[in-house]
C-alpha cells in the first residue's frame, strides 16, 4: 500500500493529522537507500569513464538523472509537517506549496495541472489505449537486430560487445523474420536497409493507436511516463517502473545480436525455437506487470482530475 492510499481523503493520517516530520523523513531515507542501491555503480561507472550496455540505457536513453530519481514524493493529498528549516528547504521545490505558516507542506495540484496538464492528457491517453490494446507476443527482439542490419563493425553501437553471430548471420536472421515493431522509438533506431522490412511504419504521431501491452520497450517507458507526471506519481510506484526498466532492458539485450556474456548476462538466442519460447514466456510475465504499473498511472492520474482525451 503507498502512503497517501493509507491515509484519509484530506491527506492526515487516521488521526486527522499531517504526516509528522519523522515519519515522512524515514520514508524519504528509505526511498533515498532505495535509490542508491540502483544508481551508485552507474555514477561509478560514468565518474570512471566506463559504459555499461545494459544499465546506462534507463540514464541515457531517458532524461532523468540520479538525482532527480532520488527526491521523494509522497503524491498528491499528502499533508507533511514541516518541524526545521531543512525541511521547509526540501520541499522548496517546483509543484510545491508550503502554507504562509511554513509548517505544512503538500503537492500543489492546481500548478501542476496547470503547467502539465495537456502532457498528462496525452501519457493518460496512451496509458489507457495500451492497457486497453491486446498484446502481441511475436516480435522477437527483432528490433534489436534491425539496429545494425547490414551495419559495418565501425557503424554499430555498442562496440566494446562483440556480436553473438557473423555479420552475415546476424543479417541473415533480420531478413529470416517478420519484422512487426509497433514502438516508434524502437523504429526510428533501425537501419536504412531495415525500415522497409517492418510490417508497420510507426510514427510519434501514431504512437496512441500502434502501442500494445507486449511491446518491451513500451513497458520500459512506463519509468518514462512516471517521471514525468512527478510528483503526481508516489515514488514507490516510480521505483517499480525503474525496476521493470530495468529488467525488461535486459531481455531486450540478452536476445539481442550482441553477446553480452562477458558481463554475466545470458544469451536468448531468438533464432532458435527454444530461445523464442524463452522470450515470449518472459515477455508475457513483463507485460503482466506493465499493465499493473500502467493501471497505478492512471489511478494516479485520476486522483488529480487527469483523464485520456475523448478523441484518443
Amino acid at each position: 500500500m503507498t502512503l497517501a492510499a493509507s491515509l484519509t481523503a484530506d491527506g492526515t493520517d487516521m488521526l486527522g493529522a499531517a504526516i509528522s516530520a519523522p515519519t515522512w523523513r524515514t520514508l524519504r531515507d528509505e526511498h533515498a537507500l532505495q535509490i542508491a542501491e540502483r544508481t551508485d555503480a552507474h555514477l561509478a561507472r560514468r565518474l570512471r569513464g566506463e559504459k555499461h550496455p545494459v544499465e546506462d540505457f534507463l540514464f541515457t536513453y531517458y532524461p532523468f538523472k540520479a538525482g532527480q530519481l532520488a527526491k521523494w514524493n509522497p503524491g498528491p493529498g499528502v499533508r507533511l509537517e514541516l518541524d526545521t528549516e531543512a525541511d521547509r528547504t526540501y520541499f522548496d521545490r517546483r509543484w510545491y506549496t508550503t502554507n504562509p505558516a511554513g509548517t505544512i507542506a503538500e503537492v500543489d495540484v492546481e500548478s501542476w495541472r496547470s503547467d502539465r496538464g495537456d502532457g498528462a492528457k496525452f501519457i493518460a491517453s496512451l496509458l489507457q489505449s495500451t492497457l486497453r490494446r491486446e498484446a502481441n507476443f511475436g516480435c522477437f527482439g527483432i528490433h534489436e537486430w534491425a539496429m545494425v542490419y547490414k551495419l559495418s563493425e565501425e557503424q554499430r553501437r555498442h562496440q566494446q560487445v562483440p556480436l553473438r553471430l557473423s555479420h552475415e548471420a546476424t543479417d541473415a536472421v533480420v531478413e529470416g523474420h517478420r519484422i512487426q515493431c509497433s514502438h516508434h522509438d524502437a523504429f526510428r533506431f533501425f537501419t536504412g536497409p531495415a525500415r522497409p522490412l517492418n510490417t508497420l511504419q510507426p510514427t510519434r504521431e501514431s504512437t496512441v493507436a500502434n502501442e500494445q501491452p507486449g511491446c518491451l520497450h513500451a513497458g520500459m517507458d512506463l519509468y518514462k511516463w512516471a517521471m514525468k507526471i512527478g510528483p503526481i506519481a508516489p515514488s514507490d510506484l516510480v521505483v517499480d517502473c525503474f525496476d521493470l526498466a530495468l529488467d525488461i532492458r535486459t531481455l531486450d539485450m540478452e536476445a539481442s545480436p550482441y553477446d553480452l556474456r562477458g558481463w554475466g548476462y545470458g544469451v536468448v538466442a531468438i533464432e532458435t525455437a527454444e530461445g523464442k519460447a524463452e522470450y515470449m514466456d518472459r515477455q508475457r510475465a513483463f507485460s503482466e506487470r506493465a499493465q499493473a504499473l500502467r493501471q497505478r498511472l492512471l489511478d494516479s492520474l485520476a486522483a488529480v482530475g487527469v483523464y485520456a482525451r475523448e478523441s484518443d
